[in-house]
């Protein structure tokens, strides 16, 4: 019931709404109190509803301002007509009453091939089939649909073609029409070509009493009278509760109503009394015997009253109306997907934007990043060239302070050879002389005290050589790193050089050294010196008085070692030590490495 009621609030709002514009002559929005007294009064009296004129100004007494809007008349009507209205008045008398309004300002009369009627008709049918939203408007699926119907009822056959080309005209519009632009398109004929005005109007007929009078099915048949038993030529209509059947089509003469509920049932039955496509109507308290005019049209009754009967039983209005109703539904469903799909888009599209710029910043960043590497590349490749040339010029000084180094040595080596050899022959020569000997001893053994102190010193200069040589190495496995490494490889490379420096430094003073030890090695020549010079003035003391003598040779005849040291100054087992240990420091330092 409630459903109901909002349908027929629906319903009667259009129309009222058709009315409610008509009255806004200057398209204000607004109508004054005066011509809303009249429209309520003629509502209430159409629709059967006591009126009280003081409540219209009772309603509006706060405001003085003029004219009402659609919405300041909006509660009124719906508490003091629309609330009491009920289904026990005539919705025809109602649409015209409105009609009459709205008819006298928008109807343009010149150049229509229909009558007044026809267009109060097709006015009707667009209340039924437009949009439930305000201005009203009709759908191009809904105009495509009464199209439908009028051509079916004229008899006529669809061009499917025609009505595309005109979708494709309302589509460069706005996809809808007004009343009035619907009742131009069917009363210029556009759609109706090659038919006279008799059928048009018929059509319109047929299709407003369908979808308005909701009259499903209508034609002559005849019935079987309860009383004498006679069968009379009717004309019958069928609504979704009631089948009603009158003398004739025009409608002037009601002899019956067969009203319709859940109980009911209809049946055919065989041929009798020389009747033939007979069927039978069963209600509660009686029966109906009718009899179609062929088979196609028994049939076709059976079907339309059997449909009647089942949408009753459940519940649900005339057929038509549902199928508006599930035309409504599917568009707005269609319209909710739109949408969603509209902001889908809007959204993927933002998504998109917001992924474009994202992409635009990555890109200017790994641009400048790019050119940042490449200038960090360019410098990491001028510094390493540079420390390269820094190197090569470290390594070439070194090479040349090491040649030098090892000429002076070679020279030094040499003199200390031939030192050796005058000093040696002196021996040999002064053998025999005992307190010569005894000095000669005893400067020798000075001597080899400095020779182990040189040893020393040449030993150490020779590890310190090692070390030298090992950081040199270090330093090109530094040159041939990664740039990661840079920074420490360039610590390390510093503390090598310092380390590099130190011993020089220590190399230096081991030079100094060396060089005190030639001093003292000198001293000692210039003891050898004096020693020899005195054996030879006791030689010639020793000629003159006594004659020669045989020089006394102290150590071995047999074959000794030579080193730059002079002979004999290590034996063969210190030597042999001397080189273990130079090998055990040599291993030591590999492994190291």
């Amino acid at each position: 019931v409630k459903r109901f009621k909002m349908g027929l609030r629906e319903e009667l709002l259009k129309s009222i709404w058709h009315a409610f514009t008509a009255l806004d002559v200057d398209r204000s929005g607004k109508v004054s109190k005066s011509q809303l007294k009249v429209l309520s009064h003629n509502l209430c009296t159409v629709m059967k509803i006591p009126h009280d004129p003081v409540a219209l100004e009772e309603h509006f007494k706060d405001d003085d301002e003029g004219p009402v809007s659609n919405q300041g008349y909006m509660p009124y009507l719906n508490k003091f007509i629309l609330d009491k209205v009920q289904d026990n008045f005539d919705r025809l008398d109602f649409n015209k009453m409105c009609w009459t309004l709205c008819a006298r300002k928008n109807l343009i009369k010149n150049y229509l091939l229909i009558t007044d009627e026809d267009a109060f008709k097709i006015w009707c049918i667009f209340n039924f089939l437009s949009e439930d939203k305000y201005p009203l408007v009709i759908v191009t699926e809904e105009i495509e649909y009464f199209l439908r119907k009028l051509t079916d009822a004229m008899g006529g056959s669809w061009i499917e073609e025609k009505f595309e080309d005109y979708k494709t005209q309302l589509n460069s519009k706005e996809q809808c029409l007004t009343a009035w632009e619907l009742i131009d398109l069917i009363g210029t004929g556009q759609f109706s070509k090659g038919m006279d005005r008799q059928t048009l109007s018929m059509g319109i007929t047929e299709v407003f009493q369908e979808l308005i009078m909701d009259v499903l099915k209508q034609g002559y048949m005849m019935k079987k009278g309860h009383k004498r038993k006679n069968w009379t030529e009717r004309w019958f209509l069928l609504r979704p509760s009631a089948i009603s059947y009158y003398v004739s089509e025009d409608l002037t003469e009601k002899k019956g109503d067969i009203t319709l509920d859940g109980n009911c049932c209809v049946e055919s039955l065989p041929d009798k009394e020389g009747k033939k496509c007979l069927f039978i109507i069963k209600c509660t308290d009686k029966s109906f015997e009718i009899s179609a005019s062929d088979k196609k049209k028994k049939q076709e009754w059976i079907q339309a009253i059997q449909t009647c009967i089942s949408l009753l039983k459940l519940g649900l209005p005339a057929p038509h109306k549902e199928a508006r109703q599930k035309r409504k539904e599917l568009r707005q469903k269609l319209l909710a997907e739109q949408e969603e799909l509209e902001q889908r888009m809007k959204d993927l599209q933002t998504a998109n934007e917001n992924k474009q710029r994202e992409l635009e910043t990555m890109r200017k960043k790994l641009a400048e990043a790019a050119a940042d590497a490449a200038e960090e590349e360019r410098r990491r490749l001028q510094t390493q060239r540079e420390l390269q040339d820094r190197y090569r010029m470290d390594l070439e000084r070194e090479k040349m302070v090491r040649q030098q180094m090892e000429e002076e040595v070679a020279q030094k080596s040499s003199e200390v050879e031939q030192y050796l050899q005058r000093v040696h022959e002196l021996e040999d020569m002064y053998r025999r002389l005992e307190e010569a000997l005894e000095d000669e001893r005893q400067a020798r053994q000075d001597e080899e005290a400095v020779r182990k102190l040189q040893a020393r010193l040449l030993e150490e200069e020779a590890m310190k050589r090692a070390e030298l040589e090992q950081i040199h190495l270090q330093q090109q496995r530094a040159i041939s790193q990664t740039e990661a490494e840079k920074q420490e490889l360039e610590n390390e490379r510093l503390a090598k050089e310092q380390a590099l420096e130190a011993a020089m430094q220590q190399l230096e003073q081991l030079e100094s050294e060396r060089r005190g030890a030639l001093e003292q090695y000198e001293e000692v020549m210039k003891k050898l010196e004096k020693a020899a010079n005195k054996t030879r003035s006791w030689k010639d003391k020793v000629a003159q008085h006594e004659g020669l003598i045989r020089l006394i040779q102290p150590g071995s005849k047999g074959p000794q070692l030579i080193t730059n040291w002079g002979a004999a100054a290590f034996t063969e087992a210190e030597l042999s030590l001397r080189e273990k240990s130079w090998q055990e420091k040599k291993n030591r330092t590999t492994e190291a490495q």
